[in-house]
């Protein structure tokens, strides 16, 4: 999988203690993923209506509808997480599906981000907390899917993809309470969205503070293992070295 947020389609990556989403919560969709097995509903199926639904719950939050958004946000978010042990279980994990689950994940999160960024334009303030929340979502994904690349572990983090799932949810669905307490006097008005601003806030600064933390260790470890591959004196006047390109600097290595 190149998030490396949920569990991964291909066969031999299997959940552990420490995995983004545990065991107990791939035991609690594992009925669901039995009765689509049944059903003969594939992976990729999943993943699609995962969009769609994800579509709808944008445009829901774009026009302030934030308790329905809410939930089909919910219903979409667990598509995420049966799409990659249905996979698993059909025997049908497949490099194109990863690609597909990948591509998917990063829609729903535009989707449910710039719904709330749009639904929350006429506050300036708001919408760049909105739009920074975006960003540190689509940084912390980069950061794992360039360790992927490159071949090196994951640097560990904060606000994977399911922490900011369930921490978007909770902020949605306990903003119309709110709201509906702030209208009937039992808290202050600007209470009202409160929820919304504090996940959206912690979404913002956590998940950029991690996404610069697991660059920062991915540039190490991509440095310490091209240090380890190639000799102190392997270079060659007029060829740039590989070193310095990791850093984003290409160099010419010059001998006496």
């Amino acid at each position: 999988m190149i998030d490396g947020e949920w569990p991964a389609r291909p066969s031999e990556v299997r959940a552990s203690p420490t995995a983004p989403v545990p065991r107990v919560a791939l035991r609690a969709v594992d009925p669901v993923v039995t009765v689509l097995v049944r059903w003969g509903v594939s992976a990729n199926a999943v993943t699609l209506v995962s969009l769609v639904l994800a579509a709808i719950g944008g445009v829901l939050l774009c026009v302030g509808l934030l308790g329905p958004g809410c939930l089909v946000m919910v219903i979409a978010s667990l598509g995420d997480a049966i799409d990659g042990p249905l996979a698993r279980r059909t025997r049908s994990a497949s490099v194109g599906g990863a690609l597909l689950d990948a591509s998917v994940d990063r829609y729903e999160e535009f989707l449910f981000l710039g719904g709330l960024a749009v639904y929350l334009r006429a506050s300036v303030p708001a919408l760049l907390v909105a739009l920074f929340a975006l960003a540190g979502s689509f940084m912390v994904s980069y950061g794992s899917a360039k360790a992927e690349a490159l071949a090196v572990a994951v640097p560990p983090g904060a606000m994977r993809r399911a922490d900011r799932a369930i921490c978007l949810c909770l902020g949605v669905g306990a903003t119309p309470a709110f709201g509906w307490l702030a209208a009937r006097g039992a808290v202050p008005g600007w209470a009202a969205r409160a929820p919304l601003f504090a996940a959206l806030g912690l979404i913002a600064v956590v998940a950029n503070a991690s996404a610069v933390r697991r660059l920062r260790g991915l540039a190490h470890a991509s440095l310490r293992a091209a240090a380890r591959e190639i000799p102190p004196d392997a270079s060659v006047p007029g060829v740039p070295d590989p070193r310095a390109s990791l850093c984003g600097v290409p160099t010419i290595t010059a001998r006496s």
